[in-house]
């Protein structure tokens, strides 16, 4: 199965946004920290590399999980690549608490989070994972989340009929 399939995936509309951020809250914080530095005449040149060093980190941290995915795969790239095959779930998780996120896995072992804020913003992606979804189903090898994923697949439906309300101006 390919999983590089460009032309036939969806992506995150909203990673490069997310990512701008994060560049520009980095660079933000570089600029500040060398700043404030060089004004208290403490700047040399190993504290200026720590503060280049410590804006890195703040950049990496930031940085959103690139999500994509296809027919029969989803996808969440951080610094590793994660991915799952949707259409041989075995289990999907909610976990509530500081962060809400999503931990799907496949019967290859292969496992995921994933945060459904994402899904929620961007119904190509769920699409993609609600197909799958319905072939794990038919197949049975999902035995544990199908609840879950039909409230967030309620959840889903909501936010995009408000959305479609809004923009045509009858709400």
């Amino acid at each position: 199965m390919q999983f590089d399939s460009p032309g036939g995936a969806a992506h995150d509309r909203h990673w490069r946004g997310s990512a701008r951020l994060a560049v520009g809250c980095a660079l933000l914080f570089c600029s500040m920290a060398l700043l404030v530095d060089w004004d208290a005449g403490s700047l040399t040149v190993p504290r200026g590399l720590l503060w280049v060093a410590m804006s890195g980190a703040v950049g990496v941290v930031m940085l959103p999980p690139r999500v994509s995915a296809g027919p029969g795969w989803l996808a969440v790239r951080t610094p590793r690549r994660h991915v799952v095959h949707t259409d041989v779930l075995t289990a999907v998780r909610q976990y509530d608490g500081v962060s809400l996120h999503l931990v799907l896995c496949d019967v290859h072992g292969h496992r995921l989070e994933l945060d459904p804020r994402t899904l929620v913003a961007n119904p190509l992606l769920w699409h993609e994972l609600d197909t799958g979804v319905l072939r794990s189903v038919e197949r049975g090898t999902l035995r544990h989340g199908a609840d879950v994923l039909e409230r967030l697949g309620h959840h889903i439906d909501d936010e995009t009929t408000r959305a479609v309300l809004r923009v045509s101006g009858l709400s």
